[in-house]
Formats: C-alpha cells, sequence, structure tokens
C-alpha cells in the first residue's frame, strides 16, 4: 500500500502560492521525503486562477492528482476553495483563508460571490477550517505573508518536524523578509490543532 499524501494549493495569481508551494516541498525534502510538484499558473498574472498540487511520500511516482484524491486542500481564497473541492477525496481536509477577491465576472454578472463557501465544503464531505489568514498576516508584521499564514496551518497537519519548516523558509524568503514570514509561520500553526 502507498503511503503517498497529495496537498492542493490553490489560490488567485499574485497570493504567493508558488512561494508557498516551493516552501512546502522544501520542507517536505528536509523531512526526508521525497516530493513530487506540478504548478498551473493560468492566467495568474492577471489575477486568475493558480493551483499546485504536491505529492510527498517514501516513494512518489507522479505529481499530479486526481479528482476525488487530495487529502488536503489548502484555498487561498474562498471561491477557489470551491472551484476545486471536487479533488478533495471524501473526508479530506479544507485549510481555506477568509480572504474573498471578487472576480469581475461576479461584479458585472447575475451571479453574487458565495456567503456559504464553508457550508458548501462540507456537505461535499469535507472537514473544513477557515483561517483568517489576512487578520493573521497583519499581526504577524505585514499583510503579504498570509500565505505563509496558511503554510503555518498545513504545518500543523503533517508531521513533519518544525526545523525543517523554518529552514525551508530561511532558505526561499529573502533575508529582510524572514522574521515576519517566520511569525505568519508561527501564527498560522497555532491556528489548526493537529489531530
Amino acid at each position: 500500500m502507498s503511503d503517498t499524501r497529495s496537498i492542493m494549493l490553490v489560490g488567485v495569481g499574485g497570493q504567493g502560492i508558488i512561494l508557498a508551494s516551493e516552501v512546502v516541498c522544501q520542507a517536505l525534502l528536509n523531512a526526508g521525503l521525497q516530493v513530487k510538484k506540478s504548478e498551473v499558473h493560468g492566467m495568474a498574472q492577471r489575477g486568475g486562477s493558480v493551483r499546485t498540487d504536491v505529492r510527498f511520500g517514501t516513494e512518489v511516482h507522479a505529481p499530479l492528482i486526481a479528482a476525488g484524491e487530495a487529502d488536503l486542500l489548502v484555498a487561498f481564497e474562498q471561491m477557489e476553495a470551491l472551484r476545486y473541492a471536487h479533488f478533495l477525496r471524501p473526508g479530506g481536509e479544507a485549510l481555506v483563508s477568509t480572504e474573498r477577491i471578487i472576480p469581475t465576472s461576479t461584479l458585472t454578472g447575475p451571479h453574487p460571490y458565495p456567503a456559504d463557501v464553508a457550508e458548501r465544503l462540507a456537505e461535499r464531505g469535507a472537514r473544513v477550517h477557515m483561517i483568517d489568514a489576512p487578520a493573521l498576516a497583519r499581526q504577524a508584521g505585514n499583510p503579504r505573508t498570509a500565505g505563509i499564514v496558511m503554510i503555518g496551518a498545513l504545518a500543523a497537519r503533517l508531521e513533519v518536524p518544525t526545523p525543517a519548516w523554518r529552514r525551508a523558509i530561511t532558505a526561499l524568503v529573502p533575508e529582510r523578509y524572514r522574521d515576519v514570514n517566520l511569525a505568519a509561520f508561527r501564527l498560522g500553526r497555532k491556528t489548526t490543532p493537529a489531530g
């Protein structure tokens, strides 16, 4: 039986999803695991959807996550959580930032932004954790660290030692932003108790 686990990180271009996925991969590698990653940028530079698949374990054969197979969905924006919810396995966990980025099509079209994201995800069988990543990022000292807050919340769900995460952040974040990102990580980790 395979011990491979799958994490999908999703959001909108400009939210730092690619950096966050690199931190996740580096932390997993630091912990001695095999990792494969795939990125889908789409119209990321224009605020479009971004998705990163991360698969890890002692032996990983492919980077892509099939529908119904993600163990964890980490959504940096609420509507993106709904867009990719079908990738979660039954009973999978959705870590969802409270951030709402209203797309132009919603602003100008007949369909309002959904107010019941957590309920819709729960109806699909997900265990949902809503995380006020923007507020925690401001508390850490920089609103742009919301993605690292979400990675902290993810880290609380994985059996990867804290030093592996710290080394990853230190290696990938420019020195002048390290302390604020480490603070954001710590705050995020406290939001979702392991279990």
